[in-house]
């Protein structure tokens, strides 16, 4: 029913194992590789169609140069941060609320409640643009970071509610029991008694938002414009020319895009795996 670990497994089977999962992770790998192999190759590479063979010359230092000196990149980090860091405090701290109603209250209508949360994660986001961007331009929120992190928190409270409310109904209801017996006020219970139980929970579910909200490019491009407001997966774009695209240009920039998200994961990556692995065994 359920595999066979591999180092229980045939000798012949173990060394095809470890044979073929160097080349498997290599494969999934190469679209990286290839960026990266792109961002130190210069401009006259991709016109003369040298794409895949040993560049000419390398020219890493001018490339990734460019790429923070001579363009708008740095101002794009900022508002990536400055967008992605509101959004997964706020997702979080109101997912860990509801979540903490929906986990541990009793009342009519609370799995209607929580159908609408996890309902909402059904809906393809692509046929609410057209509504959304009215929507912001209506409020007078569109092009703004403010439109923008508003509309990633209510999108993301869903899939946010869902996750805090299973870790936190897996918790022992006892200790909650105790402290309503000692007298402690319900707020008192949720941030001394529930909060630390699930906070690994907590630490895994940030760097999830933070992976979603920083890697997200549809919204990026349908609520903002111009360099004041748009984050940077939106604003690699302007290394295309009218006439020209500076692929090399682009592959730094995407580099460096996708650096905080790795950074994020392996600060937090202890975390991470025990938020995802909390109440698995009991």
């Amino acid at each position: 029913m359920f595999p066979k670990p591999i180092h229980r497994s045939a000798a012949h089977w173990q060394v095809f194992y470890q044979g073929m999962l160097p080349l498997v992770m290599i494969l999934w790998l190469l679209p990286l590789i290839a960026v990266a192999i792109f961002s130190i190759k210069p401009a006259v590479d991709f016109t003369n169609g040298n794409y895949w063979s040993w560049p000419s010359s390398f020219e890493a230092v001018e490339n990734y140069g460019k790429v923070f000196f001579a363009s708008d990149m740095p101002q794009y980090l900022l508002n990536s941060i400055y967008i992605t860091i509101p959004t997964v405090i706020g997702a979080v701290a109101l997912s860990c609320m509801t979540g903490f109603a929906l986990g541990v209250y009793k009342f009519k209508g609370n799995l209607l409640i929580f159908f609408f949360f996890v309902a909402g994660n059904f809906v393809p986001f692509q046929i609410l643009m057209v509504p959304v961007r009215d929507l912001t331009l209506d409020m007078g929120l569109y092009n703004t970071k403010t439109g923008l992190v508003l509309f990633h928190i209510a999108f993301q409270t869903g899939f946010c509610t869902l996750f805090m409310r299973n870790f936190i109904r897996a918790l022992p209801f006892e200790l909650i029991e105790a402290a309503r017996v000692e007298g402690v006020a319900e707020w008192r219970i949720f941030w001394f008694v529930v909060l630390p139980l699930v906070r690994p929970a907590i630490a895994a579910l940030s760097v999830l938002v933070f992976t979603f909200i920083w890697n997200d490019y549809f919204w990026a491009i349908v609520l903002t414009q111009g360099v004041e407001n748009t984050p940077v997966t939106s604003g690699i774009t302007s290394f295309n020319g009218q006439y020209r695209a500076a692929y090399h240009l682009m592959s730094a920039g995407s580099i460096v895009a996708a650096l905080p998200p790795v950074m994020m994961f392996f600060a937090m990556q202890k975390h991470f795996i025990a938020g995802l692995t909390l109440g698995s065994v009991k």
